[in-house]
């Protein structure tokens, strides 16, 4: 094993409750003087470039099933896109990309555009406004609804559910916090299947109707993706009409999708605003510009991921410029690290809205990169715009927001605005 380094006592351990408020100074020592660090507290292996994260979320030799490991908790994720090593993860990935891929998001795009126009029209007149509850909630709760299809009296119960499965996404939860989680994926799993079969139903419907010439002598299941595919209805419908998926593994990566997409998005907000109005002139970039907005939700992930490390494990030894990582080791690559990375980004602690090109790692990469990538830059872009533009005089008001002691999502909790 490669000799460690031990952090200077006046740096605060990146997962210590005082590290999680601001990581980056811990995560600056690491880069640049032990890149390839062995951390003796939680027995990982930390990677802090990005040229060494990057190639952990690409290289077959970094397992994301064997990952697993690195979860405290003694539950386990059901079998989608993100625990899974190819070939298995191709298997899920392409019908997954009925749930959320571009031509799902596009389907959809009028939904999500009418959607944000109900969360801005509810600011109107508000003298407080709390980023995450008031903005950044509705929005996952409406974008998410879009994608599943779901009718206005059932958002209410969706919400609840989302916020409750939340805590999966913390591999640290204690064992109360994990078993919440547990009760409340469980929950959403049996909500998501109880509207599963009306809405492939109504995608196949749709399909029949539409183009009977087209369908005939389509068989198999590559066929049967091939009509859901162009059919009316939710994006979920035609993941839950496909049949190359068991139905546990279609609801394993539907609820997979709320778990991993609700609370990010809704904690983005608050984020990127917390970083945008300081700064006027950024802001009246984004509100001119819609592709100004798409860079900036890109630039503003890059500068506060909100999941901040992606775990690996190592299928065999693997020799990097830093050091020798052996295999069957935990391995965390820490995407918050890789994004500030001054070989990579010019300027790496500031928001620069027309950074090109930004190779970002918050999305993942590879074979890994998230699906849901098209969907946050669209709607973020949206919502920012839209946000900045309806509400010019937007500030911030009362006492500074501070960062949850919480690592994943990464989040401001206390961040209240006025207009």
């Amino acid at each position: 094993m490669t000799a460690s380094r031990t952090l200077p006592a006046h740096l605060a351990h990146p997962f210590s409750p005082r590290g999680r408020l601001d990581p980056y100074p811990a995560y600056r020592w690491l880069r640049e003087h032990d890149p390839v660090h062995f951390d003796v507290t939680s027995r990982m292996w930390l990677l802090t470039t990005h040229a060494d994260c990057a190639l952990a979320l690409r290289d077959p030799r970094f397992s994301a099933a064997l990952g697993q490991r690195e979860r405290v908790r003694d539950d386990e994720l059901p079998p989608s896109m993100l625990t899974t090593d190819p070939p298995e993860h191709q298997r899920l990935r392409s019908p997954g990309a009925l749930l959320m891929g571009p031509a799902a998001i596009r389907g959809i795009s009028g939904g999500i555009a009418a959607e944000i126009e109900r969360v801005l029209d509810g600011l109107a007149g508000r003298e407080r406004i709390e980023a995450t509850a008031d903005i950044g909630e509705p929005l996952a709760t409406g974008v998410l609804a879009e994608l599943f299809g779901l009718p206005p009296a059932d958002r209410a119960a969706f919400a609840v559910l989302a916020a409750r499965v939340s805590v999966n996404l913390d591999p640290l939860a204690g064992p109360q916090a994990a078993a919440a989680g547990r009760a409340a994926m469980g929950e959403l799993t049996r909500f998501l299947g109880d509207r599963a079969d009306a809405a492939a139903e109504a995608v196949r419907a749709t399909a029949a109707s539409a183009s009977t010439a087209a369908a005939t002598g389509s068989t198999g299941s590559a066929g049967s993706a091939a009509a859901a595919d162009t059919a009316g209805g939710s994006p979920f419908g035609r993941l839950a009409a496909d049949d190359r998926l068991t139905r546990a593994e279609m609801l394993g990566i539907a609820s997979l999708t709320v778990v991993g997409g609700w609370k990010p998005l809704a904690e983005m907000v608050g984020n990127a605003l917390h970083r945008l109005l300081p700064r006027k002139d950024a802001a009246e970039q984004v509100r001119e510009s819609h592709e100004a907005a798409v860079s900036a939700v890109d630039e503003l992930l890059r500068l506060e991921s909100p999941i901040p490390f992606t775990a690996r494990v190592t299928t065999e030894e693997v020799r990097l410029d830093g050091g020798v990582i052996p295999a069957g080791a935990r391995v965390l690559a820490l995407v918050g690290a890789a994004n500030r990375d001054p070989a990579v980004f010019a300027e790496p602690d500031e928001l620069v809205v027309s950074r090109a090109p930004n190779p970002h790692l918050a999305f993942g990469a590879g074979t890994h990169l998230c699906l849901g990538a098209p969907l946050v830059r669209q709607a973020g872009a949206l919502l920012l715009g839209g946000l900045l533009t309806r509400y010019p005089e937007l500030r911030p008001v009362g006492d500074p927001p501070v960062w949850a002691p919480s690592m994943v999502p990464r989040r401001l909790t206390g961040f209240t605005l006025t207009t």
